[in-house]
């Protein structure tokens, strides 16, 4: 996957930013369990917001670190304890990116 664009990142940014997390990374870190969940979620809404509480022993670098090793996705953003994730669907994607 080519990495995205500055252009391409700010577009996702603001379809993100309405965006409320749908998976929260905790004590158990990432699992494969989680990395199953994530892959039914992006199927379906491409582009997901994931929150890394505070009890977790992941800081957010480690954690996407581990989610991009386990999946071929994107990191559009990286605030606070919040990533925001980019993979399209393979077969209709939904969201269209700028070139």
């Amino acid at each position: 996957m080519t990495p995205l664009s500055g252009k391409q990142k700010s577009h996702l940014r603001s379809l993100g930013h309405h965006l409320k997390p749908l998976l929260q990374v905790g004590k158990g870190g990432i699992t494969d369990s989680f990395i199953d969940q994530l892959k039914i979620i992006l199927e379906t809404h491409e582009l997901i917001k994931i929150k890394v509480i505070k009890n977790s022993d992941l800081d957010l670098s480690e954690a996407e670190e581990q989610i991009t090793s386990k999946l071929p996705c994107q990191i559009a953003q990286k605030i606070g304890k919040t990533l925001l994730i980019y993979l399209p669907n393979q077969e209709e994607p939904k969201i269209k990116i700028p070139k």
